[in-house]
């Protein structure tokens, strides 16, 4: 089967549309302690051990999508138990965790990205996260002015442009 040149052209074009809509995101663990951070809907979960980031593409629209950090993990291949943040036993989170979690909660699309961190099912980590073009957001404790603690908080935060997302665990 022959391929046109100018089909090959369409095709490459839109690979690489595809990989230039991506956000990178950045998690770094600086706990002393394993931190086991999870993703959904994409990006699943993994060890991270002091000291070390765990870097995921997220495609340009991803909505209502959460990274949080689980505590107290236990894993034996691909199942096991988590303190806090446990989605489910799953290594590979396709599920919410469950409370406590703090989360980084985003929505990526179009010309502008939203995010923020929630405690409203709990809190279990000190975290930052943000945006390279947008504002840090911090919380320490379960206080966490920055967060949302309840739905109708008003703490989304905005960015646009050249985005890259960074989320420290105990920064």
């Amino acid at each position: 089967m022959a391929v046109s040149s100018s089909a090959l052209i369409l095709l490459l074009a839109a690979a690489l549309t595809t990989g230039a809509s991506a956000r990178s995101f950045s998690i770094t663990n600086r706990c002393s302690f394993t931190v086991w951070p999870a993703a959904t809907p994409v990006g699943g979960g993994r060890q991270l051990n002091n000291g070390q980031t765990w870097n995921l593409d997220i495609p340009d629209g991803t909505s209502s999508a959460r990274i949080w950090g689980r505590t107290g993990c236990s894993f034996n291949g691909n199942s096991g138990r988590c303190s806090t943040g446990d989605c489910g036993g799953a290594l590979s989170c396709t599920l919410s965790g469950q409370p406590p979690l703090t989360l980084a909660e985003f929505t990526l699309g179009g010309g502008t990205d939203y995010y923020d961190i929630s405690v409203i099912d709990g809190y279990n980590l000190p975290m930052d996260f943000s945006c390279s073009t947008g504002v840090n957001i911090q919380c320490r404790d379960s206080s966490c002015p920055d967060a949302y603690h309840q739905p109708n908080d008003v703490r989304t935060k905005a960015c646009s442009g050249n985005r890259r997302f960074s989320i420290v665990f105990c920064p």
